[in-house]
């Protein structure tokens, strides 16, 4: 970056710098994310401002201090956001301006569905799925589940839906269809209203949601209108905005901080790519690398600990293992992939000449360290889950403590009304998680109902018995396939019902496994799955999260989910690494953890460097050769082939001083010059 355009960068970004006391707005757009929804405006919006609040006051006191039977309070749960849903999220674009007579209807349905199921929750809990179910049972349960994908509809986009339908047809039909899809005769009656019992609708997905998702929810509201939201996009600036591509490091490092905290990868992008993006166009990257880092950071916040996107509660739910079991397992998964993603940026920067944000424009280290209280609702999370409190206490303890921290500065308050604030964000952020897991309910439903689960287990299985690395490929294209399109909550949800059951059948029955406990034997299968689950809001032709970061940037679409793909390459490899290499999810000697650590580090760091075809200088094709074979050797759990990879690494870096390699690297660096 030249002087000229340095100073050009100071200019605009001081004609941006509000009047406070930080030199540029560094507040994530939190609201951007609710963008597609209503603006109710009168005495209309301030009665659904009171109720979205009553409703998440209701989940909390529910959930602390009077616990309610599982059945209805799911029901509830269902209902009450499920009001909001259409209150707030439109049917259609021309609708947005006001609540539509459809709406109303909407909200008539849910009371009437959930009413029906309270008045005859007696009967309903042993009928429902069975040839004793009334006609009338039978189409309250229609009912409620045209309402639950409509809400899935509006909430979160088409491919939920459509899957949901296609899992709807396939009971009625499946007598009709060959080989492993072919299923027993079922009557509407059995499959309907079983589909409207805690094996579909108001299984896993939504028990998840009402008892965790919605708790967490309520804690990342309270840490938004509290300001730690703020201030943890001020400190990734502080720490980091002055490095060379500095604008690309703070949407890795504050992207890892707020996706801990947001249930989606779309969502996460928009709140900070609202920032980031614009800032990383302002130096120098390119609109589309500037999207597609923002989609792979934010994507990463799905896997970052202690939250990890909410669909580790499913997760934990599903595999019976401790939820801090599996924060845990996922820390050092979660380093490698932010690991990668650091450097991918780092080398475009080195590659492209770029300099950080000049550090007058960015907040005092001094200053913003004085402020590291604000972390602790966030280390009283962490430390209350490690402590062996429950998931739904320890949420509570870090809403309590977001409160009680927001106290310590005025600017940082929270009064009456940014209490109430917190609560109606809380309820209204969780209406479309709660949406796609009652969605993904139907799907799973289906699988338990006609057991295909089970038969593409087999299928994996029969796979496996050839080659281990084929059946986790094949897994690999059937969870981003599933996954495409739909929030990671669901898209794990799906993925884990179908794949999941084999893939721990192959674990257990493999004499490679023999050695490793048996509830990391349960995890890997889940935690693979969930990996490529995330990964799918990166992968092309359908990749949201790049999706929603071209829309900011102003790239295309296309070519920004091309190069997410290739940033995040080491997400894909992530998964594999674990597999083959537990020790990775904390298992083992601490000796075994470190040195498989350390491999798979060099193997990310090599593997980067061949992606971006920079490695101590620029590569020529010989070179990229060297560290792609160098990576794969580093990834495998074989301490020869990790000499090797090393081996290969201290090579290439040795060859740049050959004359013929430099003349190379000199003419590849031309022409990036020329692309740039």
């Amino acid at each position: 970056m030249t002087k000229d355009f340095e100073n050009e960068l100071d200019k605009k970004l001081e004609d941006k710098a509000p009047e406070t006391d930080l030199p540029m707005e560094l507040a994530p757009d939190t609201e951007a994310e609710s963008s597609n929804q209503r603006v109710i405006p009168g005495i209309g919006g301030k009665i659904l401002f009171f109720y979205a609040a009553f409703v998440s006051l209701f989940h909390i006191y529910i959930l602390n201090f009077r616990p309610m039977e599982q059945l209805l309070f799911r029901n509830y749960h269902l209902l009450l956001l499920g009001i909001l849903g259409f209150a707030f999220f439109p049917g259609w674009a021309k609708a947005k301006s006001k609540i539509h007579w459809s709406d109303y209807l909407g909200m008539a349905g849910l009371v009437a569905v959930a009413a029906y199921l309270i008045q005859n929750f007696a009967r309903v809990q042993f009928v429902y799925g069975t040839a004793r179910a009334t006609d009338l049972d039978m189409w309250m349960s229609l009912l409620g589940i045209i309402l639950v994908i409509e809400l899935a509809r509006r909430t979160s986009g088409n491919s939920l839906p459509i899957l949901a339908l296609i899992f709807l047809i396939y009971p009625f039909v499946g007598q009709y269809l060959p080989g492993i899809f072919e299923t027993p005769e079922y009557s509407a009656k059995r499959i309907l209203t079983y589909l409207f019992t805690t094996n579909g609708v108001f299984s896993a997905p939504i028990a998840i949601s009402s008892r965790y998702i919605v708790l967490f929810i309520i804690f990342s509201a309270f840490l938004t209108v509290s300001g730690v939201g703020t201030y943890f996009v001020e400190f990734a600036f502080a720490v980091s905005g002055f490095a060379r591509g500095g604008p690309a490091k703070v949407a890795v490092l504050s992207s890892a901080l707020m996706g801990m905290m947001n249930g989606t990868s779309a969502g996460n992008v928009v709140a900070t790519g609202s920032l980031s993006i614009p800032l990383m166009k302002k130096v120098g990257y390119t609109s589309t690398f500037a999207a597609a880092t923002e989609a792979v950071a934010s994507t990463g916040g799905q896997i970052m600990p202690p939250i990890m996107g909410a669909g580790v509660f499913i997760m934990a739910e599903i595999t019976n293992i401790r939820y801090e079991r599996i924060m845990v397992a996922g820390i050092l998964p979660a380093l490698l992939y932010f690991f990668s993603a650091y450097m991918m940026v780092d080398y475009e920067a080195i590659k492209l000449k770029l300099h950080g944000v000049p550090r007058h424009l960015l907040p005092s280290i001094t200053k913003t360290l004085r402020k590291a209280y604000l972390f602790i609702p966030v280390i009283v999370l962490i430390y209350s889950l490690l402590s062996g409190y429950s998931i739904i206490r320890a949420g509570f303890w870090g809403i309590v403590s977001s409160f009680l921290v927001s106290l310590i500065a005025k600017e940082t308050r929270m009064g009456p009304k940014e209490i109430f604030e917190a609560l109606e964000k809380g309820a209204r952020g969780s209406v479309q998680l709660m949406s796609v897991c009652a969605a993904a309910g139907i799907i799973m439903g289906v699988i338990a109902l006609t057991g295909i689960g089970a038969r593409f287990a087999n299928v994996l299985l029969t796979i496996a018995d050839t080659n281990l690395l084929l059946a986790l490929f094949f897994t690999m294209c059937v969870c981003i396939l599933l996954g495409m399109g739909m929030p990671t909550t669901a898209a794990y949800a799906v993925a884990a019902s179908v794949m999941a059951p084999g893939l721990v059948r192959i674990t257990i029955d493999n004499p490679m496994f023999a050695h490793i406990p048996s509830d990391i034997i349960r995890l890997m299968p889940h935690m693979f799955v969930f990996y490529f689950a995330c990964v799918s809001a990166i992968t092309p032709p359908v990749a949201l999260a790049a999706y929603a970061g071209a829309g900011i940037s102003g790239s295309d679409p296309m070519r920004t989910g091309v190069m997410s793909f290739r940033l995040g390459i080491a997400s894909y490899i992530v998964p594999y690494m674990f597999f083959f290499a537990p020790e990775i999810l904390g298992i083992g000697a601490p000796a075994m953890i470190a040195l498989r650590t350390t491999t798979a580090l060099l193997g990310i760091l090599a593997l980067s460097s061949m992606v971006q075809s920079y490695f101590f200088g620029h590569l020529v094709f010989i070179q990229r050769i060297l560290l792609l074979v160098a990576a794969f050797s580093l990834v495998s759990p074989n301490e020869i082939f990790d000499a090797l990879g090393i081996g290969l690494m201290v090579l290439v870096f040795l060859s740049h001083r050959l004359p013929f390699i430099k003349e190379k690297a000199q003419e590849v660096e031309e022409q990036a010059a020329e692309g740039a």
